[in-house]
């Protein structure tokens, strides 16, 4: 009897196509908790690719924040937050990170996930069902998440939408489309911060659009919250933005060091996504544990030491900015702990992370599909556990690495 069947073979020629491109990923595993000291399969290395931007994920405070949650409330929730998951510890949650946009979103309310990527798919797919099917419009910028582009595709799908997307940078083409838009519901959806570019999305040029037009705009701040701002609410704060037609999205397992996301928007949108946003509906809400651990997190965010964490950042972006020079290789300079270095090739991308593997770093090679075609990469993040001392040794490392890769290039 054969083993095999078709579907198996399928599988084992999609893979094999994959090897071929060099677009095969593959895990690895860590022994020691994120930070920046990191133990990946009995070896040490300087991690320099989380998004753990404020180093709280290793935090002693937040440890024991976590033990005391879990004697508090137990480890699970047993139930979604509409049945009997939802705790005083979510309660408060939500409430804290309200108060977080009170400033800019008028009548501000908070619905935790989860996921970063639960959340994107219950915002877009649930304000779609505002209206009829075929009365929608989405306008999606071309580089964001993944997360947001499956629920932009989920929700035209199911609402029958028309999607357009546009190019961040040049706003012109999303103004014209929005000029013969009779639709009545209307969603930009952008990025916040582009998580593999570094670069901060126009907000406020997005929401004079969006108030020209009567649109909602839904900000996915991932990578801004925790960071941007002076008090590190996200990037709302730091441009001084206010209005009642943004839907703000952060995420909690990148620079608030835990896990989880969640929706900020008027209260209204909110009551409305508690009523039709399936994942929140339908998901089994995240341990109380964890919500109680966060409650902690965000202290640190708002407090002297979460200023003296985001100040030491922003001088390892001002080093990195002045001290790191390359030959041939393009360094995309950011205002954000993201920091890539395009180097074009997937197999360059994959030889430069396989030698500074070999010179005790980690930093992944980012391929297609994540960046398009012909820029892969090298994503490097900086963190506020990095010393002075820790970055100045990978720029020097780093140039070594790019002399020997072209000199091999020039010799091949």
């Amino acid at each position: 009897m054969s083993n095999s069947f078709r579907a198996l073979e399928l599988a084992q020629g999609a893979i094999a196509d994959l090897d071929l491109q060099l677009l095969r990923r593959k895990l690895r595993v860590t022994q020691s908790p994120c930070d920046t000291n990191a133990t990946v399969e009995n070896r040490q290395l300087k991690a320099f690719c989380s998004n753990d931007y404020l180093g709280l994920a290793n935090h002693p405070d937040l440890v024991n924040a976590l033990a005391e949650g879990a004697k508090k409330y137990g480890v699970g929730s047993g139930a979604s937050h509409l049945i009997s998951g939802h705790s005083a510890a979510h309660e408060l949650l939500e409430k804290k990170l309200a108060s977080f946009q009170e400033k800019h979103i008028p009548n501000a309310r908070t619905l935790f996930f989860s996921t970063g990527y639960l959340t994107n798919l219950a915002a877009i797919t649930g304000l779609a069902r505002l209206t009829e099917r075929g009365d929608l419009s989405i306008y999606s910028a071309k580089l964001n998440h993944a997360s947001l582009i499956d629920g932009v595709r989920l929700a035209a799908t199911q609402m029958n939408a028309t999607v357009n997307l546009f190019d961040h940078t040049q706003l012109t083409s999303l103004t014209e489309t929005l000029k013969k838009d009779t639709k009545s519901l209307k969603l930009i959806v952008t990025d916040g911060v582009f998580s593999m570019d570094g670069d901060v999305t126009p907000v406020q040029e997005l929401l004079q659009i969006a108030q020209q037009y009567d649109a909602l705009l839904l900000v996915d701040d991932a990578h801004g919250f925790g960071v941007l701002g002076e008090k590190g609410h996200g990037i709302l704060e730091q441009e001084g933005i206010q209005s009642n037609r943004i839907i703000y999205i952060g995420t909690l397992g990148k620079s608030a060091g835990v896990s989880g996301a969640f929706i900020c928007a008027q209260d209204s949108f909110i009551e409305w996504l508690i009523q039709k946003g399936r994942p929140y509906i339908y998901s089994t809400a995240t341990p109380p544990a964890i919500a109680h651990t966060l409650l902690k997190s965000l202290e640190i965010i708002e407090s002297d030491e979460g200023v003296k964490r985001r100040s030491h950042l922003n001088q390892l972006i001002q080093i990195w900015q002045d001290e790191m020079t390359f030959i041939n290789w393009e360094k995309v300079s950011s205002c954000t702990p993201i920091q890539p270095i395009i180097l074009g090739s997937n197999a360059n991308a994959l030889l430069a992370a396989k030698l500074l593997d070999e010179a005790g770093y980690w930093i992944p090679a980012i391929r297609p599909p994540t960046v398009p075609l012909g820029s892969a990469r090298l994503r490097i993040t900086f963190s506020a556990n990095h010393s002075v001392d820790d970055l100045r040794k990978l720029i020097t490392t780093l140039k070594k690495i790019e002399q020997e890769i072209n000199h091999k290039a020039n010799h091949d």
